[in-house]
């Protein structure tokens, strides 16, 4: 593999190597600034006249809006349905046969369906005074019963979200191939496996400071939006406006993994409202609307049964999978996104004949639900890959070894699996096989044998996963959501001295896109990266796209970027040969320069003479000069499939139920990374994530529709003392379809930890007879488990 890689490397980087192109560990340039404290978040934004908009807020989870009660001396600073007149619902529909159409309206008429949806609007001054007056607003609610289990709200007589659905399911699908060639394996496991509702916690809430420019006749909103085009097509359809007359601008973005991919309410609010007052508004996301109010992620159930040979070999999967999808469908997603691709995920990285998912999406009284980092592959892998540890329990076999006798193997390369999703190359057993020898599970079953001085238990446990990412347009299409991804552009401009201007429709919030697309500019043109300036999230200067998700970014904008400079790079090339008085057959652009025989013309002169001294052109030079736009999509848009095999090490208190993280590994291949550096980061920030969910993280409900988890001090998140030093292995495997053979790799980091955890724990609890299938494992949750089985010793004594 290395050999080709050196082969693709001198073909398709005309630049050469550098310390600075493809592949270097370069620092992020953004970091300057940001650590410097000279970032601008839309809390940060001024302008003339802003005033601040706070909400008021439904407390209940369902019931009937009797009356909204506004003081006199307030009136003409509180809005409420009835004021917005035209403006339209959010709407996030689906193609897919079946699914239920669900509006959500900006501000609450006639029902309030989640705690926290919003049903008055407040301007102020301040926050504070806007806060006060949306305080002083009382509602007349007659409260409904509330469906707050996903696993209920599907039961014949459940009350009803929608009431015009007749039942609560938003779409259900089904996807069978020849299940009965499983039916009589030898060992057959069937478990419940649940994962609990999260919030996706970005250091950065949403924000939205939204103005008007009536001699324009254009709307600005700056919005910490992932998503700024799509951001801007839903607000035109919400407010009947044109998309030329709205200008979406994301500024710096502190963290998004997908809780600021959508079109919010408050958005087309603060969007309204600043047409009607002629000055701007702001509204800031504060802790607790994030917890209670915005959107939640990740609660998933598996009624599941995996059919295996008695060496271990899989003969298939016969699953039920409920994904709680909250009231509302989130434009431009939509509320089927994350359950309907169970069904397509589910056999991961693993071959088999057989297999069987039906798929419910469930609307309940609470937030929507949104594809938080790593989407439905992180369910999806806590619930296959516990199951396997199970079937390697069955067959007596090290669950390491149940893995490699069933991952598809590199010869097999480029393979189509048993749901048709066609992976680009990988070597997953190599993947498995270095974090097995890295735990060193030998050495920690002789540990175990001995047992722990403190009266812990030691337990390993490994998960492997697959996830599709940069998904194309064949892929999306069959959605039929509002957002069908199609050639990803890139607009690339030689100053007038020699710098580089890349203009670009994917936003970074995090992603250290400012480096790594100067990079790939580099490795084609050999400016400076310190010469390169990004401009992103502004959906007046940049190309239509429909953003950052989905690992997509590096894949499609990196692409997009490389073929604009190219093309940039083939223009300064012509014009460099006729300074140089040669052939342009003759010259070679290497290195920030156009190289003849005879010498060289560096692109800042090429530029200097485009600009300022037109005379000495050639009589056939490209008139489109030394601005490009360009598109790119892969060779096949099926995706790329990236992949990690995660081991870890835990301790276990059983009294206690505390959880300590010994050793974690991970050995990823994300094919060709353009900054190792920055790769690191996002595996080392997604492991941190992937802890939370594994351990830490849960947002419960009680029987009326109540969030139960309001503050930080109840809804908990990992800390630097509860994630570990974790050990890293790049493996670099191309894809065969992509530019430079680069892959996604934003999500890795997240899907596999609470996998790998979790059967480290029941590795330790094991010999107890303790069992855990659900997430987070809580210290609760353990000793629960650990009394119960206990208390069935001494019954059956």
């Amino acid at each position: 593999m290395k050999e080709n890689a050196e082969l693709r490397n001198e073909r398709e980087f005309p630049s050469g190597r550098s310390g600075q192109g493809v592949g270097a560990r370069l620092p992020r340039k953004e970091d300057d600034r940001l650590m410097r404290g000279r970032g601008q978040f839309v809390a940060d934004i001024r302008l003339a006249g802003l005033q601040d908009a706070a909400f008021v807020r439904s407390p209940l989870a369902h019931a009937r809006i009797r009356g909204i009660h506004v003081p006199e001396r307030y009136r003409g600073s509180v809005f409420t349905a009835a004021d917005l007149v035209g403006i339209k619902p959010i709407r996030a529909v689906s193609g897919l046969p079946g699914f239920k159409i669900s509006e959500q309206p900006v501000l609450a008429s006639g029902k309030v369906r989640q705690v926290g949806e919003l049903v008055a609007m407040c301007l102020a001054p301040t926050r504070a005074e806007a806060e006060d007056i949306a305080a002083s607003v009382t509602l007349d609610l007659e409260e409904l019963p509330a469906v707050y289990d996903m696993l209920k709200a599907r039961e014949p007589g459940s009350a009803l979200v929608h009431e015009h659905w007749g039942d609560n399911v938003f779409l259900e699908t089904n996807y069978e191939v020849d299940i009965s060639l499983a039916l009589d394996a030898p060992i057959k496991v069937t478990r419940e496996i649940s994962t609990a509702r999260q919030c996706m916690s970005p250091l950065e809430g949403r924000g939205v400071v939204a103005t008007f420019d009536r001699r324009l006749d254009q709307l600005t909103l700056h919005s910490a939006a992932q998503m700024p085009h799509i951001t801007r097509s839903g607000l035109a359809e919400c407010l009947g406006m044109e998309e030329g007359q709205i200008r979406v601008i994301s500024p710096d973005v502190g963290g998004g993994f997908g809780h600021k991919g959508i079109l919010l309410p408050e958005e087309v609010c603060l969007s309204w409202l600043t047409m009607q007052r002629g000055h701007p508004v702001r509204w800031t996301e504060d802790r607790r609307e994030h917890l209670v109010a915005s959107s939640n992620c990740r609660e998933h159930h598996y009624k599941i049964t995996v059919y295996a040979n008695s060496d271990g070999t899989l003969r298939g999967i016969d699953c039920e999978a409920t994904v709680d999808s909250g009231a509302y469908s989130s434009y431009p997603f939509s509320a089927c996104l994350e359950a309907a691709q169970v069904a397509s995920i589910l056999p991961g990285p693993y071959k088999m004949p057989a297999y069987r998912c039906r798929t419910f999406s469930v609307a309940t009284n609470k937030c929507p639900i949104l594809p938080y980092r790593g989407v439905a592959r992180t369910g999806v892998c806590f619930a296959l890959e516990l199951m396997l540890d199970l079937v390697a329990v069955e067959a007596g076999l090290e669950p390491g070894e149940v893995r490699l006798r069933n991952l598809v193997r590199p010869e097999q390369m480029p393979f189509d699996n048993i749901t048709r999703k066609h992976f680009d190359s990988g070597d997953y057993p190599e993947a498995m096989r270095r974090a097995l020898a890295a735990i060193d599970v030998d050495a920690i079953r002789a540990k175990q044998k001995q047992g722990a001085a403190d009266g812990r238990r030691i337990g390993v446990g490994v998960s492997i996963y697959c996830e599709q990412a940069a998904h194309g347009t064949s892929v999306y299409s069959g959605w039929g959501i509002p957002m069908v991804p199609g050639h990803e552009q890139a607009s690339a401009r030689l100053t007038p001295d020699g710098g580089l201007e890349l203009r670009v429709g994917v936003h970074s919030h995090g992603q250290g896109m400012e480096t790594t697309l100067a990079q790939v500019a580099h490795e084609m043109l050999g400016i400076d990266v310190a010469k390169i300036r990004i401009i992103l999230g502004d959906t007046a200067m940049t190309p239509y796209s429909t953003g950052t998700w989905g690992s997509r970014s590096m894949v499609m904008a990196g692409g997009a970027v490389a073929t604009a400079c190219r093309e940039l790079g083939e223009r300064a090339r012509r014009i460099g040969a006729k300074l140089l008085q040669h052939e342009p057959a003759s010259v070679v652009l290497q290195n920030g320069e156009v190289r003849g025989v005879n010498g060289s013309v560096s692109l800042k002169a090429i530029a200097h003479t485009w600009y300022r001294r037109p005379q000495d052109l050639p009589a056939d030079v490209d008139p489109g000069g030394l601005e490009v736009t360009q598109g790119y999509k892969p060779v096949r848009d099926s995706g790329t499939f990236s992949y990690a095999a995660h081991a870890a090490v835990v301790a276990v208190d059983p009294d206690l139920g505390e959880v300590e993280i010994l050793d974690y590994v991970i050995v990823e291949d994300g094919g060709v990374l353009v900054n190792p550096l920055v790769v690191d980061g996002q595996i080392y920030g997604g492991l941190a994530q992937g802890i939370g969910t594994a351990l830490y993280e849960e947002m419960p409900f009680d029987a009326s529709g109540q969030p139960l988890a309001t503050t930080l001090a109840d809804y908990l998140l990992p800390g630097a003392t509860e994630v570990p030093a974790a050990r890293l292995d790049h493996m670099e495997t191309p894809s065969p379809y992509t530019q430079f053979g680069v892959k996604g790799i934003g999500e890795g980091g997240a899907i596999a930890p609470p996998a790998a955890i979790a059967n480290a724990v029941n590795d330790a609890l094991r010999p107890l007879g303790v069992e855990l299938m659900q997430s987070p494992i809580t210290p609760h949750r353990v000793v629960a488990a650990v009394l119960a089985a206990r208390a069935g010793e001494r019954s059956a004594a």
